[in-house]
């Protein structure tokens, strides 16, 4: 609903902070204390699992009430008051929550500190899928090709490479596209693009997964390529290859070849 709610979720310092702050406010929230003398029992309490999901949605509530825009929106409405239909749109009442807090915090809060860490843990993935989902939306569309703009055989001068190596952000459809030009004079045998991915951890022994490819078409014009890359497994994150492969071994005097309009680019994240 809002971009920048990942601002509000955890971190490793005001986290902790934070939930505590809520964690006590509930325990004062019926205005007055509870002796530890006064019987508190376990009957009617709110289930662990809903309570984790309580603090965490309350936690969220409270940094989405510390954006402006929201704040003023909401300027006559006191934080309570925001705090009490949390708990009520999980099907309980504030007085539920006063008694199941109270109840932790004086019989159980050994209890209550692993309630709160299962909280914490909530509130990280949900981070996490939050940063997972931005580095997509930066990433869609965008060309992320790490090499050089342009190849050209023979070479100007010294030796040319046209190997890379990229590393995918996340898993998804990806598609690497360049505009070649292959002369009639050159003289390799099925000049192509050969890529695949691997997981960068074991380049010498893992298994590779080859991209689909096609000859290069022999006739001095240029022709734009595009090679779809699925990425569907986290571990296969690096993409290596030669934009112009072939099968036998001219001299350089014996390739000629442009090849310009490089990118890679960032699909979809559906694969």
């Amino acid at each position: 609903m809002y971009n920048n709610l990942s601002l509000y979720l955890p971190t490793s310092n005001t986290m902790t902070r934070l939930l505590l702050f809520i964690l006590i406010i509930f325990s004062l929230l019926t205005g007055s204390c509870t002796s530890r003398t006064n019987k508190l029992d376990r009957s009617n309490l709110i289930p662990e699992k809903e309570l984790i999901s309580i603090i965490t949605d309350l936690y969220i509530t409270n940094g989405l009430l510390n954006i402006p825009k929201i704040r003023n929106d909401f300027a006559r409405i006191d934080s309570i008051s925001s705090y009490r239909e949390v708990i009520e749109k999980h099907g309980f009442t504030k007085e539920v929550m006063d008694k199941t807090m109270k109840y932790y915090f004086i019989k159980n809060p050994k209890k209550l500190v692993k309630i709160y860490d299962q909280a914490l843990g909530k509130l990280s993935e949900m981070d996490s899928r939050l940063q997972k989902e931005e580095v997509i939306l930066q990433n869609r569309g965008a060309n992320i090709w790490t090499g050089k703009d342009s190849y050209s055989y023979p070479p100007s001068r010294g030796t040319e490479s046209a190997g890379f190596d990229i590393a995918a952000a996340v898993t998804g459809m990806y598609a690497i596209s360049c505009s070649v030009t292959l002369f009639p004079d050159d003289q390799t045998v099925n000049p192509r693009m050969t890529a695949y991915t691997i997981n960068p951890d074991s380049i010498t022994t893992g298994k590779r997964y080859y991209i689909p490819s096609i000859n290069y078409i022999k006739d001095g014009r240029p022709h734009l390529y595009s090679f779809p890359v699925r990425i569907a497994d986290k571990s296969h994150f690096s993409l290596k290859g030669l934009l112009y492969d072939f099968d036998n071994n001219p001299d350089d005097s014996g390739k000629h070849i442009k090849i310009e309009k490089i990118s890679f680019t960032f699909i979809s994240g559906a694969v």
